[in-house]
């Protein structure tokens, strides 16, 4: 053999000696720290229908009960777990070990973290007990209060177990082995950010999409994407709105027009008669300022005015006293004549004036006149006489 070759032996048999050290202190390190009740990772060596067999660095090997595995993937002969001694062994039988105990003992650590930060932390709902719900948190099985669950207050369970969750904790004691989670604040924070979002993305004057939540016989309560609002009656409908609110039902869809908005409360104001055209800008399109109407009389009273009806859909007029006029003797059932002078926008009726109609055509005739060629004035006359005389003398002479 030569030198070198003797130099590159002995250099592998130092590098196995002092492997074979590392092992027997990593080993002997291993067993230290189980017996302490530490927190180690082993390596399995065999499952079998009961157990998972792993390597404990002593003469035994210790077994972790298959059950602690149920939900999750079992692992395989290689793999690396956690766990923590439950139980020493003896000659005849294994250490009894817990990867669940060790999963808890680490989740109390990342709990007490999460805790300080007041960081959210992701759960699943294990059991419905009475009040509450038990949760899983990092291994580590807290409760959370019906009154937390939810994000107004719940009388029952909703969340099925195996649901996935997101909470805050509110309270830990490890000592103690208490921990509290909120799920409920987890919905406040972001209940508030989105209705922060929705309404910053609408404006007064807009016409949105909502939904009836409760009708009252004075207001109507409408949600936006779960955002309350209301309508007052006066704002339903144009006519009888106390009648209309009346037809609304809980889960009805419809378009309302927002009339008010306050961003902080947050309150929201809408109106549905705004969609419509005001029945008395209607009756002004239709019927304008000091145009002609043929009206049929529904009621007489000489101290009250004139009640009546125009053209085929029966829209309401009246007739003051002052504008009836000296002559007007008209009765129930008589057409008459009369001029719009407006609208009350609060009976949508038309205002009428039979005085001004007369007025009207008085003044009419008098231009007519007027327009017609003017009469000879006596100069004009006696010209003409005294020239028709001279006419009649030259003719005699002739």
């Amino acid at each position: 053999m030569t030198t070198n070759e003797e130099t590159n032996a002995t250099q592998e048999t130092n590098e196995q000696e002092m492997t074979m050290d590392q092992l027997i202190a990593q080993q002997d390190s291993l067993l230290e720290k189980l017996n302490k009740r530490e927190i180690v990772e082993v390596a399995v060596v065999q499952v079998n229908q009961d157990y998972i067999l792993v390597d404990t660095g002593a003469k035994k090997e210790g077994a972790i009960a298959v059950s602690e595995f149920e939900g999750k993937t079992l692992p395989s002969v290689g793999d690396k777990v956690s766990v923590v001694l439950v139980k020493r062994g003896g000659d005849e039988r294994p250490a009894i070990l817990s990867h669940k105990k060790a999963l808890e003992y680490l989740g109390w650590d990342v709990c007490k973290k999460s805790y300080d930060a007041k960081e959210r932390v992701k759960g699943t709902i294990v059991q419905q007990v009475k009040g509450g719900y038990m949760v899983d948190v990092f291994g580590v099985t807290g409760f959370m209060p019906l009154s937390l669950s939810e994000l107004h207050t719940a009388y029952k369970h909703y969340l099925p177990v195996g649901a996935k969750i997101k909470a805050v904790i509110v309270e830990f004691s490890k000592e103690k082995q208490k921990l509290i989670v909120s799920r409920k604040q987890v919905l406040e924070e972001d209940e508030t950010v989105r209705r922060a979002e929705v309404l910053g993305a609408i404006k007064e004057g807009d016409v949105l999409r909502v939904v009836v939540s409760k009708a009252d016989t004075d207001k109507l309560y409408l949600r936006f994407h779960g955002i309350e609002g209301i309508v007052n009656v006066e704002n339903v409908a144009w006519k009888e709105p106390e009648t209309a609110i009346a037809n609304f039902r809980r889960g009805q869809r419809l378009k309302a027009k927002l009339l008010k908005l306050d961003k902080e409360t947050p309150r929201l104001e809408f109106g549905l008669k705004q969609l419509f055209l005001s029945p008395a800008d209607a009756l002004k399109r239709r019927y304008p300022y000091k145009s002609s109407v043929k009206a049929v009389v529904t009621k007489v009273s000489e101290e009250y005015g004139v009640e009546c009806t125009i053209g085929k859909n029966n829209t309401k007029g009246f007739i003051s006293p002052f504008e009836m006029g000296r002559d007007f003797n008209a009765k129930e059932g008589d057409t008459i004549t009369a001029l719009v002078m407006g609208v009350n926008p609060e009976t949508f009726t038309l205002n009428l004036s039979v005085k001004k109609y007369d007025q009207a055509q008085n003044r009419k005739v008098v231009a007519q006149y007027l327009k017609q060629a003017p009469r000879p004035t006596l100069g004009e006359v006696l010209s003409e006489s005294f020239g028709a005389e001279e006419d009649t003398d030259e003719t005699e002479e002739k």
